[in-house]
């Protein structure tokens, strides 16, 4: 499975979780939109839960900040050096977000679940209910990954250079401006439909099989390079939050070790509500 990756520690199969369930070094984490009530129905054994909220800050619009998320690995067990791996819902889009912000945060050691949780249950693995306590530790942010992330300002000062590709996750139907949000998220949507100016479509489920793992590096390469999104590019990914686009930075990084990969995760939510921003339909 890992053979042609340019990064494929970064990933890790369920049968490698499996055999690391008892081991000190490793800390498995569920995260999701819903994560309790998934979490309660039944987990891998001995994950800890993160719930979607307790990565965003409680008062603005943004990330957990530093001493939140030092308070989150704390309390789930997570050292320095631990080395975590990040599963949840279906195709792994809200634990792809939380492998961002751990990235940003400047936690190296962290992986995804290929598969994510469905591939889990599907292969009839064990579902523990438990819910288990690891000794609090003294977890502190070091040097923060800034080089991770875009903002509004970055986007526009790039619109039309050569040098940079725009990658918009969404589905066609967002991209295209017929929706401004996916039906169950309304509350979320922006102001106005449509594209950043240039930005290329590839959905970002167009980078996983059937069963939700990951496809092969050679037809990640022709999936993206077909639209134009190539290694020697600057390349910024958005969505209409941030999270599927994590999952589709996360592809590029480190699957295909993309050098210059930013995630815009102010995404459309921003940038179709704010004043006199272009935008293509």
């Amino acid at each position: 499975m890992a053979q042609g990756y340019v990064h494929p520690e970064a990933f890790r199969d369920t049968s490698w979780v499996a055999a690391h369930l008892k081991d000190p070094s490793v800390r498995v984490i569920e995260v999701d939109y819903n994560a309790a009530a998934a979490y309660n129905q039944g987990h891998v054994p001995g994950a800890v839960l993160i719930d979607y909220k307790d990565l965003s800050h409680p008062l603005i619009r943004d990330i957990v900040d530093k001493d939140g998320f030092e308070a989150l690995m704390r309390r789930a067990g997570v050292a320095n050096d631990t080395t975590v791996v990040l599963y949840g819902d279906t195709n792994n889009q809200i634990a792809a977000f939380a492998l961002w912000i751990f990235k940003y945060y400047g936690h190296e050691d962290v992986r995804l679940m290929n598969g994510s949780r469905r591939k889990w249950v599907d292969e009839g693995r064990e579902l523990g209910k438990d819910v288990p306590a690891y000794p609090e530790t003294k977890y502190a942010v070091g040097v923060i990954n800034y080089g991770v992330r875009a903002y509004a300002g970055e986007v526009r000062a790039g619109l039309g250079r050569k040098g940079l590709a725009l990658v918009d996750v969404r589905s066609p139907a967002e991209y295209t401006g017929q929706l401004v949000a996916p039906p169950e998220f309304l509350a979320e949507q922006a102001q106005r439909a449509g594209h950043i100016p240039g930005a290329v479509n590839i959905p970002w489920t167009q980078a996983l099989r059937e069963d939700g793992t990951f496809k092969l590096p050679e037809e990640l390469t022709a999936l993206y390079g077909g639209k134009g999104v190539t290694p020697d590019k600057g390349v910024i990914v958005y969505c209409r939050i941030g999270e599927r686009s994590s999952h589709t930075w996360f592809v590029l990084r480190y699957l295909l070790g993309f050098p210059n990969v930013r995630n815009y995760d102010g995404s459309w939510s921003e940038w179709g509500s704010m004043v006199n921003m272009p935008i293509e339909r």
